[in-house]
C-alpha cells in the first residue's frame, strides 16, 4: 500500500514538474524577439515604431533592411522571419502565391513618392515632363537608382523614366544600386548627380534635396503591403500588426513622409 501511494507522489511531482517546464518553454518563446524583413525605405520609420513597441513591454524585435526582392526570396529560401513587409505589390504576390504569407493577415499599409533628388550642393533643375533633357542635367555624372529587377523604388523609376521618355536619354549613365537607400547615399556622398529615391528617403538625408517630383500617372501606385509569414511561430506578429495600425505608429509613419492607407 505504501508503495502505491509512494508511486503516486512520485508520479504526480513529475507531472507538476512537467507542466512548470512547459510554461517556462512557453514564456521563453513568447519572450523570443520578432524577425521583421522591411523594406529599406522603411528604416526611420520603423525603427522609431518598434522603439515604441519595446516602451509599452515588448521584446525589442530583430530588423532586416534591404529591397524587398531579395527579402522575398530569403523567406521562400527559409529565412527565419515572422513578418515582411514590402516595398511594392509584386513581391508581397510573389510570396503569397508560394504560400509563403498568411494570406488573412496581409494588408495595405502605407502609400509613398517617388522623386528626383541631386546633392545638397547642386543648383539644378528639372521639370518631369515627356522630353525633358535629363541627360543635361547629369552631364559627365550618373544617375543612381535601384537595381530594377529587384528594387522596387529602381523598377518605379524604370517605368517613369520610359514613361516620360527619358529612359534612352540616360540608360548608359546609371549607378545600379542594391537598395533604394543605397542610392540615397550614393548622392549624399556627391558620388552621382542625380538619383531617383522615394519622397521618404530624401526627407532623411539632409544632404540631398529633391529636384522634381515624378507624375504619379507615370509610374503604378507606391504601396507598402505587410503580413505575417506563414512559418512563424511567434504569437506576437500579428499583435505587432496591429501596432502598426495604431495612431501612434500612424504619427511615426506620417512623420517620415509615408500616406498611411491602413485604417
Amino acid at each position: 500500500m505504501m508503495h502505491r501511494i509512494g508511486g503516486l507522489i512520485t508520479a504526480l511531482l513529475i507531472a507538476i514538474a512537467g507542466i512548470g517546464v512547459t510554461r517556462i518553454s512557453d514564456a521563453r518563446a513568447d519572450d523570443k524577439p520578432l524577425v521583421i524583413f522591411a523594406a529599406a525605405s522603411l528604416k526611420n520609420a520603423l525603427d522609431e515604431i518598434a522603439g515604441d513597441w519595446v516602451a509599452s513591454n515588448h521584446t525589442k524585435p530583430v530588423i532586416s533592411y534591404a529591397a524587398s526582392g531579395p527579402l522575398a526570396k530569403q523567406i521562400e529560401a527559409g529565412a527565419p522571419a515572422d513578418i515582411f513587409v514590402s516595398a511594392d505589390l509584386d513581391w508581397m504576390d510573389y510570396v503569397q502565391k508560394k504560400s509563403l504569407i498568411l494570406e488573412r493577415s496581409r494588408l495595405t499599409l502605407l502609400g509613398n513618392k517617388l522623386v528626383l533628388i541631386a546633392p545638397r550642393t547642386s543648383s539644378a533643375t528639372l521639370s518631369l515632363v515627356p522630353g525633358a533633357n535629363l541627360a543635361a542635367l547629369l552631364g559627365e555624372g550618373r544617375l543612381a537608382i535601384g537595381e530594377p529587377s529587384s528594387v522596387p523604388a529602381g523598377k518605379y523609376g524604370k517605368h517613369a523614366l520610359e514613361k516620360l521618355g527619358l529612359w534612352d536619354q540616360v540608360q548608359g549613365k546609371l549607378a545600379m544600386a542594391d537598395s533604394v537607400r543605397s542610392a540615397l547615399l550614393l548622392i549624399g556622398r556627391g558620388e552621382a548627380a542625380a538619383g531617383i529615391v522615394y519622397q521618404t528617403d530624401a526627407a532623411a538625408d539632409a544632404n540631398v534635396r529633391i529636384v522634381a517630383t515624378f507624375p504619379d500617372d507615370s509610374h503604378p501606385p507606391i504601396v507598402y503591403p505587410v503580413a505575417v509569414v506563414a512559418a512563424s511561430t511567434n504569437q506576437q506578429a500579428q499583435p505587432f500588426l496591429d501596432f502598426l495600425r495604431t495612431p501612434q505608429a500612424r504619427t511615426a509613419f506620417e512623420r517620415q513622409g509615408f500616406n498611411v492607407i491602413a485604417p
